[in-house]
């Protein structure tokens, strides 16, 4: 089984609570909005970390998405989507793509949905939730092929 942890708009903070929640898993997806270029490092330090730009991390040396295969299953990892209002450029990107798992954030909010064959996944804020959301992120397991999200609240 391999464990993935999915996080996204922790703004530049990083409580112990995270690296705790986060101890374990095989790998680390980060959908934007990080902060600070060192706290790539500190993911890194627990995992591989797939990270992308948030529309509020400036000029990070990181790219605005990325593809990455993790325990034979494709994600595409973006910041700002819209699952349900797809705009053509990233339409046509993931039908070339052809991802498993659609991994995004920028709304501080928890989403899991599978439209088509693909499943869309926003951990919500690691530490901004907003509205009646708690601080969370994403346990996902793939295991026999299967994919099962697990949100996790902090």
């Amino acid at each position: 089984m391999i464990t993935i942890g999915i996080i996204s708009d922790n703004h530049g903070d990083w409580p112990s609570s995270i690296a705790k929640s986060l101890a374990g898993v095989d790998a680390i997806i980060h959908a934007g909005d990080i902060g600070p270029y060192q706290l790539i490092s500190k993911m890194e330090n627990i995992a591989p970390t797939t990270a992308v730009l948030g529309n509020t991390d400036g000029d990070l040396p990181i790219n605005q998405s990325e593809v990455t295969m993790i325990g034979g299953k494709k994600f595409f990892v973006q910041h700002i989507i819209n699952p349900h209002e797809l705009e053509d450029p990233l339409r046509y990107r993931l039908d070339d793509v052809k991802p498993d798992v659609v991994v995004f954030g920028h709304t501080h909010k928890p989403f899991c949905e599978m439209i088509g064959s693909i499943l869309f996944l926003n951990p919500g804020s690691v530490t901004r939730p907003r509205g009646e959301f708690a601080p969370s992120f994403v346990r996902l397991f793939i295991e026999d092929e299967k994919i099962n999200p697990e949100f996790i609240q902090l």
